[in-house]
């Protein structure tokens, strides 16, 4: 579904409008127009909660929100695909709230993550995205870069079989992170680089400045003032968001 990331023709009018309001950072706005869905069809629901959890990591606000509308994602679930969902969002927000230094929930991210593990059977198509969450918090978290590697190359050939566009740009971009952190320059650059470029296709508006800030750590000048002074532009388009990317516009940026 186009909320999702993707970009279909054929998309229905309303995921269509979902993915363009989060694709440039309105969360709420898209969230909005699940609400009337998700008090009582499963998908909607965790697909609102998502994109509310999505918005506390990039801006840092609405967690009592993220949490209210998890809750009712994790009433509606009827199967273990539904379960295993809800379960990965919520170690998603745990995450979240332990890197940000909101609250530490490091515990709760893990054990909502094994509990995902336990229920989306390995051909899933929310497999690649739980692969990926386990990336994160082994590199983030953990700071093991080895086991981050293997899950987020799992994700990564996970996304490619499924289709699952957005994600793949997310897995090329902290494969190469960890590419950047180990000297591997040339690695480093091309993932970045296929990074930024899914997202433009995409128009993934409030992921191409985090994409253009970390490509910039791989090239040389002036074409790495060139590539900060985009993302600076598109920072300010939208109003400071992600919040985390002030600071990194000079130095290394890689987070989300």
């Amino acid at each position: 579904m186009s909320g999702y990331g993707t970009t279909a023709a054929d998309d229905p009018p309303l995921q269509t409008a979902v993915w363009r309001l989060r694709s440039r950072g309105c969360w709420v706005d898209a969230a909005a127009l699940l609400e009337p869905h998700a008090k009582h069809d499963a998908e909607a629901a965790l697909h609102r909660a998502a994109l509310l959890i999505e918005r506390c990591l990039y801006t840092e606000q609405g967690w009592t929100d993220a949490e209210d509308a998890l809750r009712t994602a994790e009433a509606l679930a009827r199967d273990d695909e539904a379960r295993g969902a809800a379960a990965c969002e919520r170690g998603q927000l745990g995450y979240a709230s332990t890197l940000l230094g909101v609250r530490d929930r490091a515990d709760e991210a893990r054990a909502a993550l094994g509990r995902a593990a336990a229920l989306l059977a390995p051909g899933a198509p929310g497999r690649p995205l739980l692969d990926f969450r386990r990336g994160l918090i082994a590199q983030n978290l953990a700071h093991s870069a080895q086991s981050a590697r293997a899950a987020f190359r799992r994700a990564h050939a996970g996304a490619t079989a499924h289709g699952q566009t957005l994600l793949l740009s997310c897995t090329w971009r902290h494969l190469a992170s960890l590419a950047l952190r180990e000297g591997e320059l040339a690695e480093a650059r091309h993932g970045f680089a296929e990074s930024l470029r899914i997202r433009e296709e995409l128009g993934y508006l409030v992921g191409t400045a985090p994409a253009l800030a970390s490509l910039a750590e791989t090239e040389p000048e002036p074409e790495a003032t060139r590539l900060r002074a985009e993302a600076a532009r598109l920072y300010r388009l939208l109003d400071g968001v992600p919040t985390w990317l002030a600071s990194q516009l000079s130095p290394p940026a890689a987070a989300v």
